[in-house]
Order: structure tokens, then sequence, then C-alpha cells
């Protein structure tokens, strides 16, 4: 069984577009085997994006990760990343297919509504850093 952190940003939260999403994901089948809505604290969503430091944007997205509560989860399911990461859409939103959750609901590429873990390795680096309570 694998897992997955999804994010619902803080975009998705103040557009009420959560319900609507969750509903998604478990009607793929999918279980959500922790959820919590949280401010996220700046030095985590900072070690988050800790491969965009440096770059002209880091400081902007890091503010608006911080700018209002997300909904954070952990999701369980056979190729949940993968499964996940397609129904999720391409990051930019102009790209993003119909049918997707960034294409069907996305109009900011940079408020882009949902984050997922992209690999085995990062989704259990994810989950240890917004899920410490989790084994």
């Amino acid at each position: 069984m694998e897992r997955t952190v999804i994010i619902l940003k803080p975009d998705a939260v103040k557009r009420r577009l959560s319900g609507e999403i969750i509903g998604r994901i478990e009607r793929k089948g999918f279980k959500i085997s922790h959820m919590k809505m949280v401010k996220l604290e700046r030095n985590k969503v900072e070690e988050h994006y800790s491969h965009c430091k440096g770059k002209s944007f880091f400081n902007d997205m890091v503010d608006y990760m911080c700018s209002g509560e997300v909904v954070a989860m952990i999701v369980e399911g056979e190729d949940v990343i993968t499964m996940m990461r397609t129904m999720i859409g391409k990051t930019l939103v102009t790209e993003a297919a119909p049918g997707t959750i960034r294409g069907d609901f996305g109009f900011n590429s940079y408020e882009n509504l949902i984050h997922g873990s992209d690999a085995v390795e990062s989704a259990e680096a994810e989950v240890a850093r917004f899920f410490p309570e989790v084994k």
C-alpha cells in the first residue's frame, strides 16, 4: 500500500473547494488516513520548497503557503502517487487538462490549489515533515 501527502493550498481553502477535492479523492477509491487543517509554519514551508531556494519566486511562494490555512492529508492506495498526480493535473493551470483538479478549478498558475508528493521518497519525507505524529 502506497501513501502520499496531499496539501490543499490556501487558495483551495479560501475558495471553499476542499470538500469537492476531498470528494474526488474518496470517489476514486483512495483512503484518507490522516487529515488536518493547519496554518503552516514558515520553517516547514521553507524546508518543503528547499529545492527552489535561490529562485526569484521562492519568498513569494513561501509567503503564499503561509498566508492562510491548508488542508494536509495522507492518502493511501495502490499507485496513489501516480494516480493522484494525474488527478491533480499539470502545475501550470493553462496546461492542465479538463477533468483534472487544476484543469477544472485553477485560474492562476501561481496559486494552483493543490500539492501532491512526486515519489515514494518525497512522500515519506513529507509525512515526517507535516505529520510527525504518524509512524
